[in-house]
């Protein structure tokens, strides 16, 4: 692969790129179905939606032509999810914060995201999403500048 002069991309398909554009729709499939379980609070679902409709496109773009603003907006997305749910991990665990409601919750409670175990699972999502955005861009950015024949 190498870099188009002037663009910041990446040409041609490759595993780095496809990889870091299926870790980046993998997380947005999984809170998708965390806001279809809607086990969490509205403002927790519209901050959901909003990552998805962050990233969702920018994973396509990723897949196709990975340039250096789709992989920014990832890594920032994923590292605000990142925080966002170290805060409801935390909360989780002074007892207060994170609380689901309805008739379901003891049910859920095993499984549901604010299991600390699942907490940790989806912030080692969002980590891996971020790290592989992050060396892809390092990628990027080490590629000389010249057109591919």
């Amino acid at each position: 692969m190498t870099a188009i002069a002037g663009r910041g991309r990446l040409r041609g398909p490759g595993l780095h790129p496809r990889t870091c554009a299926a870790v980046t729709a993998a997380s947005c499939l999984a809170h998708l179905w965390l806001v279809a379980g809607n086990q969490h609070g509205t403002w927790l679902n519209l901050l959901m939606l909003a990552m998805v409709a962050v990233c969702l496109p920018c994973a396509v773009h990723i897949w196709r032509r990975p340039r250096a603003r789709a992989l920014r907006q990832v890594m920032a997305s994923a590292l605000a999810m990142t925080g966002v749910h170290a805060i409801l991990l935390l909360g989780v665990s002074g007892g207060h914060g994170h609380i689901h409601h309805g008739t379901a919750a003891a049910a859920a409670a095993a499984t549901a995201p604010s299991d600390p175990g699942a907490q940790l699972a989806v912030i080692a999502l969002e980590l891996t999403t971020a790290l592989a955005a992050a060396t892809l861009l390092a990628r990027l950015r080490a590629q000389p500048n010249r057109v591919s024949r």
